[in-house]
Formats: C-alpha cells, structure tokens, sequence
C-alpha cells in the first residue's frame, strides 16, 4: 500500500492551476520558490496527500502524490518525448504487463521508458537501446526519480546493428529508421509477439510496413492519435482552441512463423 502520507524523500506535485504545476522532491531543511511565493517543505511532511498548503505570499497549493503521466510529462528532456496518448495506444495494443520482457529504441529521454517500466514491474524488464550516451544518462535521472530504474537495463548500443535479448514479448522502436531493426526484431521476439513503431512521418511508416510484411509479420496496422480537450463551462462549453494533434504514427504488427514449401 502507498504512503498516504508526505515523506522526507518523496516526490510530491504541487498543483496551483491545470497550467502550473510543479514535480518537486521533499528535503528537509528546505524551501520551494515560485512566483507565487515559497513553501517550506518542513511545513509538509507528515501531512496527508491532498493536503493544501499556503505560500509565503497567500497563494494555496495542494500537495498531490505524482501519478505516471506526470513522470511523462515532466522528464528533464533533451529529445521530444512520447505523449501520454501515445504511450496509451502502445501499452493496449502491445498487450505490455507485469512480467513482460520489452526491448525498447531509442531511448531519448526516458519519458517512453519510464511507462514501459510501469507497466513491466514488479518482474519484468525494459532492455532500453541508445547510441547516445550522454541521452541515457538522462533517461537514467528521469527513471531515478519515478523510481523505476531497477526494471531498466539501459544499453549503450546502435540497435540497427542487432538485438542482444531473444524470446521477447514485445519491441518497442522510436527512433528515425525503424525499418533497419524489424529483421533483428524479429529474430528477438517470441512466437506471436508484438512490435511497436513510433514515427511521425508517413514516408518512415511506409518503410516499415514494407518491412514488417517482408519479414513474417501479421496483423499489421498504423493509426494516428489526435486528442482534443473541452473548455468546461456552463453555458459556454466547447473544445478548447488549441489541442495536441499530431505527434506521430503508431504501427503494430506481430510475429508471425516464417511458412516453408
């Protein structure tokens, strides 16, 4: 069971509005500064989650524990990041759980990684590929602070030159050729596993269904993703001017037994 309760070492999101929102670790001893005044996390631990806290300057807070998106949606990033959609689409349709070993390129970031690692615990594994060291150590903060760090083995490697792991359920690619890698994700997955391809642009899309079916591969499907919030107000509701649209592609596809005359 969760701590209901706010500890020394916790991550805590403190809300202001939908729009400010901040992922701060509690220390003793130490302030919070905003533009809306401090807040002494002394002031917090031992209280509950929901709790709400006033600032130096008047303005109240609310202490809410940080759920999974919020992990996403707040990396420290270096890369763009999978949105919340997204990774919705690919967790369902990969069929992605506890216990599930997940080969996942490229890593970026980790803002992919951390779900993946959500998803695969308490006895699964992410082997996360990334020819960019300098992005894992990144990633590695990223999943640190979301505390999922021991379901990632994080691997400096150029995945486009071959996959270590074998008898996989799913892989997982976001990266700018993922046609390179079906071959080698092939020979990783297990019988009827699944594999995943993030892209934004329809050329890369092409490439890899070309592939996908070129290599044993059934089932395969590419959908796109638009979300669109609602400005919720009586007598004025309607959706909201801007919305998150495009972001990429999503292609599925499974392992399928290669048939011999």
């Amino acid at each position: 069971m969760q701590n209901q309760k706010i500890a020394e070492g916790d991550y805590i999101l403190l809300y202001l509005s939908q729009r400010k929102t901040y992922l701060v670790k509690v220390e003793a001893g130490k302030s919070f500064h905003t533009h809306k005044g401090f807040i002494k996390f002394d002031n917090l631990i031992g209280k509950d989650y929901g709790s709400g806290v006033v600032s130096s300057l008047g303005f109240e807070f609310v202490v809410l524990k940080p759920l999974l998106r919020d992990y996403v949606m707040k990396s420290v990033r270096k890369t763009q990041i999978t949105y919340p959609k997204d990774i919705a689409l690919i967790v369902m349709f990969s069929g992605i759980g506890p216990g599930n070993r997940v080969v996942e390129a490229g890593t970026g970031t980790g803002a992919l990684t951390t779900a993946l690692a959500h998803y695969v615990k308490p006895n699964g594994k992410v082997y996360s590929y990334e020819f960019r060291e300098e992005f894992q150590k990144v990633a590695e903060k990223n999943l640190t602070r979301a505390g999922l760090l021991d379901f990632v083995e994080l691997k400096v490697k150029d995945v486009t030159a071959g996959i270590d792991e074998t008898d996989v359920d799913a892989v997982v690619l976001d990266l700018a050729t993922p046609w390179l890698v079906i071959p080698h994700a092939y020979t990783a997955l297990k019988p009827c596993g699944t594999l995943i391809s993030f892209s934004p642009t329809i050329d890369q899309i092409v490439k890899t269904v070309e592939a996908l079916n070129e290599s044993g591969f059934v089932d395969v499907e590419t959908v796109e993703c638009l979300m669109r919030g609602m400005q919720v107000e009586r007598g004025k509701t309607r959706p909201q001017t801007l919305m998150t649209a495009h972001t990429g592609y999503v292609t599925f596809a499974r392992k399928a037994a290669k048939t011999t005359a």
